[in-house]
């Protein structure tokens, strides 16, 4: 059907988000970043829990303890580097079951805090411009397999493809620099 094609869909089915206790959404509604924790959470039946604005990180880190046990949290990866300083590392494992991160280049060791204090979370590494529904393709992150350097962006998600391509928009071989294409359902109209 047309919305098991939507990124959207997608995504509440991939992070299996009917598992938990819904998503915080710690950002503002016009921040393409509230996508994927308003919408996801809602299409799975889950709450989708405000954080106030006026408490900013803060708001969001004092929620993962109380209630925690989120289904996922979507954040940038400076707002994971905050949260490993402001979550306690007791309580890092009971606070999401999954980590979006995204919105910027992810290094591993802004993930370290949480590979480490919440073994059994799973961090995301979701690449996608707004113009593309948030996320196009995603890179879950082996078990202490990334101590340091960038994670991969890894492979397009459910009906998006991505293409690697040069100043002559011919497809590049593998290794060989380019720049990403994106297609598929998710692209915005007039892209």
């Amino acid at each position: 059907s047309l919305h098991d094609a939507l990124p959207i869909w997608w995504a509440s089915a991939a992070y299996r988000v009917s598992n938990g206790n819904g998503a915080p959404v710690h950002s503002s509604i016009s921040f393409d970043l509230t996508v994927t924790s308003l919408f996801t959470p809602l299409l799975a039946g889950r709450a989708a829990h405000l954080v106030p604005e006026s408490r900013g990180v803060e708001g969001l880190s004092e929620m993962l303890v109380d209630p925690g046990g989120f289904s996922l949290v979507k954040v940038t990866p400076a707002h994971l580097e905050l949260l490993s300083r402001q979550v306690p590392r007791a309580w890092a494992p009971h606070a999401a079951r999954v980590y979006v991160i995204g919105g910027e280049q992810l290094l591993a060791e802004q993930t370290r805090f949480f590979q480490d204090a919440a073994p059994d979370a799973v961090l995301v590494n979701e690449y996608g411009p707004t113009e593309t529904a948030v996320g196009c393709c995603v890179y879950a992150m082996p078990p202490g397999r990334h101590r340091s350097g960038p994670v991969p962006i890894g492979r397009p998600i459910a009906n998006t493809r991505l293409y690697v391509l040069d100043a002559f928009l011919q497809p590049v071989p593998v290794g060989v620099p380019g720049e990403l294409f994106i297609g598929g359902e998710g692209v915005a109209l007039g892209y």
